[in-house]
Parts: C-alpha cells; sequence; structure tokens
C-alpha cells in the first residue's frame, strides 16, 4: 500500500503564544509532534490496507480530542486558581491544529469518516431510539 505520509509540526502562532523566555515547551511540543508523526507513519506503513491505516489514525485522533478536552478544563480551574492558563491554552491549540492537519489528507478523508461511523455502529449506539 502506497500511501503519502504524514507531515505534522507545530505552528508558529501557537510556539508565539509561549512566553519568550521559556524554550522548554516549545521543545516538549515539537518532541511530541515528531513521536506522534513517527508512530502514525509507522503504523501507516505497516497497515494492510488504507482502512487499516485509517483505524490507527482514528485512534490518535480520537487520543487528541480527549487530550483536548482536558487541557480545555484545565483553563478555566487555572484562573480560578489565580495561575496563567498559557500553557493549557496552548497544548490545547495544538491537539486541535493536529487534527486539522491529520484531516486535510485527502486519501485519509473517506476513511476517517467511514471508520468512525463504524466504531459508532460496534460501540451499540443506534440513532432513533
Amino acid at each position: 500500500m502506497a500511501v503519502e505520509p504524514l507531515s505534522l509540526g507545530v505552528p508558529k502562532p501557537i510556539i508565539d503564544s509561549l512566553p519568550e523566555a521559556d524554550d522548554t515547551a516549545a521543545q516538549d511540543m515539537q518532541r511530541a509532534v515528531e513521536g506522534l508523526e513517527t508512530r502514525l507513519n509507522r503504523a501507516i506503513e505497516g497497515a494492510d490496507t488504507e482502512s487499516e491505516a485509517a483505524g490507527y489514525v482514528v485512534d490518535a485522533l480520537e487520543r487528541l480530542e480527549d487530550h483536548y478536552e482536558r487541557y480545555d478544563e484545565f483553563i478555566p480551574e487555572l484562573r480560578a486558581w489565580g495561575q496563567s492558563p498559557i500553557y493549557a491554552i496552548a497544548w490545547r491549540n495544538l491537539q486541535g491544529d493536529l487534527i486539522l492537519q491529520i484531516e486535510e489528507y485527502e486519501w485519509l478523508k473517506p476513511h476517517i469518516d467511514r471508520e468512525r461511523n463504524l466504531r459508532l455502529v460496534e460501540d451499540g449506539i443506534r440513532f432513533g431510539k
């Protein structure tokens, strides 16, 4: 199976939103994105079909969505405690942007929707009941 490998990155506006004195967070983000890209491309490469590859991608998308929600929940909590939520906001925005980056791959688009619908049915969720 020959498909375009994924190429992901940390958008410059997210890096720019971090405090200038802290290069550690930017490096952590870049390492996290590189690790995700490597794992996904390895899984895609090892898949026998595009559908199987999409299954791995949907797993990653679901994790990114969970992380997005978790970081989003931290923001008001940090504000309530009088702490800056800048890192939670940056990490939340990174999760959202990675989701968008992955969904931009044309070969994945039909498979992602199909896989998500399949999972809804397998989980026993039925509409209209």
